[in-house]
């Protein structure tokens, strides 16, 4: 039985959120909340936190927080902690898909008898990468910063995966794969979330709109001759499902089935879900 979620979002508007993290609450950016808050201004003025960008990135009330604690989101232990861009080493909005992929991996080492392989690219602080890896997978983890390489171990050590199969890759996500295909190395899912812009381990620019189809075409030659699936998601305004369903469509074999939609920030069921990145899968 999973454990139940520390995380939930409390309210949103006027270009803001409200989300609970385990005892704290804090109050954010949110460009997509266009529309009225629903709670009053003193559930707002009550959050231990808040972080704006509007005469720089700043935190108030910073030292209301801990140097980091821990929540549990999707069945999954997450360090936290408030950084200085706002923010804390979850993306929550990729909930849904974590248990999807740890379904998806479980039903499929089952069926195989022997572990599935997954490379998670751009991988952050490591969600989808121990959601594979508590479904039974056999994990390779990138990421260009070698301080979020870190912060995933830590993670992983937190879920009891300390001993897993995991390969920790501090690189450039393009440099990586290029070696392993003239490694012909094979994985069976493919898991990408993307950033609009970033730089690799030395300073390789990462552009969404010029490298998106180099990076899936890459990974297409990687692919095992059975493949589990494919899941792409992002946060760059303009890349709707839709988008990313067109390109994903075009990246992988003919046949299986493509699901797309939207990330959502959810709470109880009386607050306004909130939209955050989309998604799409393609799955065998």
């Amino acid at each position: 039985m999973m454990q139940p979620d520390d995380y939930a979002l409390m309210d949103s508007g006027n270009g803001r959120k409200l989300e609970r993290f385990g005892r704290y609450v804090l109050s954010r950016p949110c460009s997509q909340a266009v529309w009225k808050p629903t709670l009053p201004v003193s559930g707002w003025e009550a959050a231990n936190a808040s972080f704006d960008r509007e005469e720089g990135n700043r935190w108030h009330h910073r030292s209301a927080l801990p140097d980091h604690w821990t929540i549990t989101a999707a069945g999954i232990r997450f360090k936290l902690s408030g950084t200085d861009f706002g923010h804390l080493g979850i993306f929550p909005e990729q909930r849904e898909q974590w248990r999807w992929i740890r379904k998806r991996v479980s039903e499929a080492c089952a069926a195989r008898d022997k572990p599935v392989r997954v490379l998670n690219l751009f991988a952050y602080s490591g969600g989808s990468t121990l959601a594979a890896a508590l479904g039974g997978a056999e994990v390779c983890h990138l990421d260009a910063s070698k301080g979020m390489v870190q912060w995933a171990r830590d993670n992983a050590a937190l879920n009891g995966l300390s001993d897993h199969p995991i390969r920790w890759i501090v690189d450039d996500a393009h440099k990586f794969l290029c070696r392993e295909v003239r490694r012909e190395r094979r994985y069976d899912a493919f898991i990408l979330d993307p950033p609009t812009f970033g730089r690799g381990q030395n300073n390789e620019l990462y552009k969404i709109e010029n490298d998106l189809p180099e990076t899936l075409a890459l990974c297409r030659k990687l692919m095992s001759d059975h493949p589990l699936f494919v899941l792409l998601s992002a946060h760059t305004p303009g890349y709707s499902p839709v988008v990313l369903g067109n390109v994903l469509r075009q990246a992988v074999p003919a046949g299986g089935a493509l699901e797309t939609g939207e990330m959502l920030l959810t709470g109880e069921a009386d607050v306004l879900p909130t939209p955050s990145g989309a998604f799409a899968r393609w799955s065998v």
